[in-house]
C-alpha cells in the first residue's frame, strides 16, 4: 500500500512526480476548515465503521500548521479547502473563515461553499467577486436537493463566471435521499456549461457519471479515494469503464481525501499508477488537467 512514515512516504511521493514527469501534485480534493468543525468530521469518521464495514482510521490527524506542511512535503503544488454546511445559516461564516484560510495559505486555491437558503446567490456571488475558485457542493452530507430552485442561479452564476464546483453527488459511502445522477442531469440540462468536478468520481454510480462528462465537455470527476484497496472492497471501479477513463484523461483530476483517508497519501498516487493508462495519463491527472483548469 506504500511506506507509512513522513520521511519514507515524502520519498515515495517524490519518487511517483519523478516516474511521471510532473514538477509537483494539483490535489482538487482536500479538506481544511475550522478546527471545531474539522474535530466533528472526524468523530463522524470515527464512528463510520458501520456504514462501511471497515474502519476508518484518519491517518492526517494533525493541527493545521503540520497538514499544510505534509502537502508542501509531497509537492502538492495547489490544494483546496473542501468545506461545506450540513444546515442553513453555516455557508457564509464558513466562507468567510475559508478566504482567511486562502489569504493566508498562499498554495491553497480559495474555496467556497453553498447550501439552498434565502441569499445562497448573493453570499456566492460576493465569494466570486472575492476570489474564489472552487466551490463545495455536499449533497450527501447536507441532505438537500441540488435542483432545488434556490440554487438554480447559482448553477448559472458559477457557469457565467466559470468557476468550478467540486459535487458529491454519488451514493457512496452511503446513499442519501437526493444522491445519484438523476438531480445532476437536469441541472446540466439547464446549465449545459457549469464547470462541474464529480467528487470520487460518482462513486458507486461510476458508469453514469462517466456518462455525463462525455456528454458535457465542462463536466470533470476527481479521483478522490477512487481505486484505492479501501474504495475497493466497497465500490470497485468496473473494469469494463477503463476505455472510457483512458479517453477522458484531460477531464479526470487528482483528488485525495487529505487529511481524512485512512491509509497514507501515496497510496491514491499508487492506485492511479496500477491502472496501467500509461505515463502521459497519470501527468494529465496528477498535475496538467488541474493546472490547466485554474490557470496556475
Amino acid at each position: 500500500m506504500g511506506e507509512v512514515g513522513a520521511v519514507g512516504e515524502v520519498e515515495a511521493v517524490e519518487r511517483f512526480r519523478r516516474r511521471i514527469g510532473v514538477p509537483g501534485l494539483v490535489d482538487v480534493h482536500t479538506h481544511f476548515m475550522p478546527e471545531r468543525v474539522l474535530r466533528k468530521v472526524w468523530e463522524y469518521f470515527d464512528a463510520v465503521g458501520p456504514l462501511t464495514g471497515f474502519a476508518w482510521d484518519i491517518t492526517y490527524r494533525h493541527e493545521e500548521a503540520e497538514r499544510v506542511a505534509i502537502l508542501r512535503q509531497f509537492g502538492v503544488r495547489a490544494f483546496t479547502s473542501m468545506l461545506y454546511p450540513h444546515k442553513a445559516g453555516m455557508a457564509p461564516w464558513l466562507n468567510e473563515w475559508a478566504a482567511g484560510f486562502a489569504a493566508r495559505t498562499p498554495d491553497c486555491l480559495h474555496t467556497a461553499t453553498l447550501y439552498p437558503e434565502e441569499g445562497v446567490a448573493e453570499y456566492v456571488r460576493t465569494a466570486v467577486e472575492a476570489g474564489a475558485r472552487v466551490f463545495k457542493s455536499h449533497v450527501q452530507v447536507g441532505a438537500y436537493d441540488p435542483t432545488d430552485e434556490l440554487l438554480d442561479p447559482v448553477w448559472g452564476l458559477l457557469a457565467e463566471a466559470g468557476v468550478p464546483v467540486v459535487m458529491h453527488c454519488g451514493s457512496g459511502p452511503a446513499p442519501g435521499k437526493h444522491t445519484g445522477p438523476e438531480p445532476v442531469r437536469r441541472i446540466l440540462a439547464r446549465h449545459p456549461r457549469l464547470p462541474l468536478i464529480v467528487a470520487h468520481m460518482g462513486m458507486p454510480e461510476y458508469t453514469d457519471f462517466l456518462d455525463l462528462a462525455e456528454r458535457y465537455d465542462e463536466v470533470r470527476l476527481d479521483t478522490t479515494m477512487t481505486f484505492t484497496d479501501f474504495s475497493e472492497r466497497i465500490a470497485p471501479f468496473p473494469a469494463s469503464e477503463l476505455g472510457r477513463l483512458a479517453d477522458l484523461g484531460d477531464r479526470i483530476l487528482l483528488g485525495s481525501d487529505f487529511p481524512n483517508i485512512p491509509y497514507p497519501y501515496v497510496h491514491q498516487l499508487e492506485a492511479l499508477e496500477r491502472l496501467g493508462l500509461g505515463e502521459a495519463w497519470l501527468r494529465g491527472v496528477c498535475y496538467e488537467n488541474g493546472a490547466r483548469l485554474f490557470g496556475l
